[in-house]
This record gives C-alpha cells, sequence and structure tokens, in this order.
C-alpha cells in the first residue's frame, strides 16, 4: 500500500492528480511510439472543431469547462503544428474563428483509429468499475453547484 492510499480521503486530491499525469504521460508516450505527432490534451479540441466546423476560443473553453487561457495554449500548440487555421469573425473582428486545416482533415481518419483504440483501452480499465463514469458525473456536479473551496470553508467556520 502506498502513502497516498493508506492516508484515505486525505490523499484523495493527490491520487486523481497521479492518475490524471499517469494517464496523460502514457498516452503522449503511445502517441510518440505510434509517430503521431499530437498530444493527449488536443483530442477533445480536434473532436469539437471536427463537428462544429468552426469555433472561438470562448466557444471551445465554455463547451470544456476549461481555462480560456489554457485552450488557448492548447490551440497556439496546434496551430504551430498546423492543425488549426484561424480567421477573424466576420460579425465580430475581435473575435478568431477557429477550424481544423487541411492537415487536420487528411490525418483524422487515422487519429480516430488510434483514439478508438484508446477508448477501448479505457474500457478495459473500467471493466471492474461499472459506474465509476456516474460517479464521476455525480462529484462534478457537486463541484459544479458549490466549489470544493467553499464547501471546505463552510466546513472549517463550522468547527
Amino acid at each position: 500500500m502506498d502513502f497516498l492510499s493508506e492516508i484515505g480521503l486525505a490523499g484523495l486530491n493527490s491520487r486523481i492528480k497521479r492518475l490524471s499525469d499517469e494517464l496523460l504521460y502514457s498516452t503522449r508516450e503511445y502517441y510518440k511510439t505510434v509517430g503521431l505527432d499530437i498530444e493527449p490534451n488536443w483530442h477533445l479540441i480536434f473532436l469539437l472543431l471536427e463537428k462544429h466546423q468552426s469555433m472561438t476560443i470562448t466557444d471551445i473553453s465554455q463547451e470544456l469547462r476549461m481555462s480560456h487561457p489554457a485552450c488557448v495554449k492548447i490551440v497556439n500548440k496546434m496551430k504551430k503544428k498546423g492543425y488549426i487555421d484561424s480567421t477573424t469573425d466576420p460579425e465580430d473582428s475581435r473575435k478568431q474563428l477557429l477550424e481544423l486545416s487541411e492537415k487536420s482533415k487528411e490525418k483524422l481518419p487515422d487519429f480516430h483509429k488510434h483514439w478508438d483504440a484508446c477508448i477501448k483501452t479505457t474500457q478495459n480499465f473500467l471493466d471492474k468499475s461499472p459506474r465509476f463514469i456516474e460517479e464521476l458525473n455525480t462529484l462534478e456536479t457537486l463541484v459544479a453547484e458549490k466549489s470544493y473551496m467553499e464547501r471546505t470553508l463552510e466546513h472549517f467556520t463550522n468547527n
């Protein structure tokens, strides 16, 4: 048993982060091994732009519930690799409309094959925890209703 498991709930946040990091690094290593020049956190943006054709950074950050600066960082890396094109929004010159480049469109069928393999791997992990996604949804809903900080402050002041 490792220390984070040993300390129970006190180690939960660190265990979630550790698991997330392990999945991210392992996926990055997989991509490198099979010769894909993409990052794991680009996957969702590829899928969003494939679905919606054109979106702003704000649209993407809201859809993913991710910070605007984090989305900007990812999109800039994707642009640098030639996966995203941007144009000025004709209705609002302050906004940039993002869309998949021709390079992306050509590579998407291959990317989807790899992402399908990743999904099968995730399914294998979850076979022994069939309610994990449902429980994760519940946890995310609770955090969206009232943040960890707000709840912790309440517990601290009620002690």
